[in-house]
C-alpha cells in the first residue's frame, strides 16, 4: 500500500466517523462534512490506482 492509499483509507475512514456522529445528534453541517471527506478518499484511491499504473507501465 502506497501513500496515497494511505491517505485515502484514512480520509474514508475520518469521513465515515464523521458522517455518522453527524447523524447521531442530527448536524447536517457534520454529517454533509463527512459525506465530503469520504468523496475525498475516493478520489485519492483513484489517484493513487492512477500512480501504480503508471509505475507498471515505466
Amino acid at each position: 500500500m502506497d501513500k496515497e492509499h494511505v491517505k485515502s483509507a484514512t480520509k474514508k475512514a475520518e469521513g465515515t466517523l464523521k458522517e455518522a456522529a453527524g447523524k447521531a445528534v442530527g448536524d447536517k453541517s457534520l454529517e454533509m462534512k463527512g459525506k465530503m471527506d469520504k468523496a475525498e478518499g475516493e478520489v485519492r484511491d483513484k489517484v493513487g490506482d492512477a500512480k501504480d499504473a503508471v509505475k507498471k507501465v515505466s
